[in-house]
């Protein structure tokens, strides 16, 4: 399948708001290349000893749609849709989460579930992807290494692709290249001419990603400031917000919080 060849060298959604330390880790690792324009990665979250409190797990915003569930517990299998902000999950003091991070509009792509339906909340997989939820439930534990699920993931994802259906509609996979390749600083009405009506670029949007295109261009922005590291310093100097498309510092740092849940002050080096 030739569809969104190069999108990971246009949008890679991070996520990183945890401080690895030796008693938590987090890892991705990324699928079998047939699948490379499916899935951004897998992932693991688990503690490497018990800790001594509850953890906190922030997910900031990033456009994409993740199956994911407990190891030690895989009938615990959940699905994560577009998120508009950051959503924090309260765990435990011991936990290994295992998960699939889908690039944007795949998952309504194989699955044909309605993205909007699913979209800034989490939802027991049973009742979105059933037969999805019982392969994690009968064929996972605490025992395997992330290179054997990765290799039953691929297994998986590969057959379920195969069977798969991809309704490709070139009018909204140009316009999600406009956003990618512009960082997500565009005008919506002006710059997302790509044939189609706003209607029904919004109706588009809405099924295969879970928010108006507004909205994703947002998280994308987002997500390429994340990308770019910038100290708080050159944050002030240069001016990034109004190149990023910001009115001014203020908007800048208040959207900056929405989608990752902390001002940038308190992510980036100074």
């Amino acid at each position: 399948m030739q569809l969104n060849n190069s999108i990971k060298g246009l949008y890679r959604p991070l996520q990183p708001t945890v401080k690895l330390t030796e008693s938590v880790s987090y890892r991705e690792i990324s699928p079998d290349d047939m699948l490379s324009n499916i899935i951004y990665c897998y992932w693991e979250l688990k503690t490497n000893e018990r800790l001594q409190d509850p953890f906190t797990y922030r997910v900031v915003a990033d456009g994409c749609i993740d199956i994911f569930f407990q190891l030690d517990n895989p009938s615990e299998n959940f699905v994560m849709g577009f998120c508009k902000k950051y959503t924090e999950f309260p765990l435990d003091t011991s936990f290994n989460y295992i998960g699939i991070r889908f690039l944007p509009t795949m998952f309504p792509q194989i699955f044909k579930i309605n993205a909007s339906e699913i979209s800034n909340r989490f939802e027991k997989l049973s009742l979105i992807l059933p037969e999805t939820s019982r392969f994690l439930l009968e064929n996972f534990d605490s025992k395997q290494t992330l290179k054997i699920i990765k290799n039953k993931f691929d297994h998986y994802f590969i057959k379920v692709l195969s069977n798969a259906e991809i309704d490709i509609d070139p009018r909204l996979y140009e316009a999600l290249n406009i956003i990618y390749k512009n960082y997500g600083v565009i005008n919506i009405e002006k710059d997302l001419n790509t044939g189609i009506s706003p209607r029904q670029l919004r109706r588009l949007f809405e099924y295969y990603i879970g928010d108006s295109a507004k909205t994703f261009s947002k998280v994308v922005r987002f997500q390429n400031i994340l990308k770019a590291k910038p100290s708080t310093q050159s944050l002030r100097l240069n001016k990034l917000f109004y190149d990023a498309g910001y009115f001014d510092q203020a908007h800048f740092i208040k959207e900056f919080k929405n989608f990752y849940g902390v001002t940038p002050g308190k992510v980036f080096v100074r």
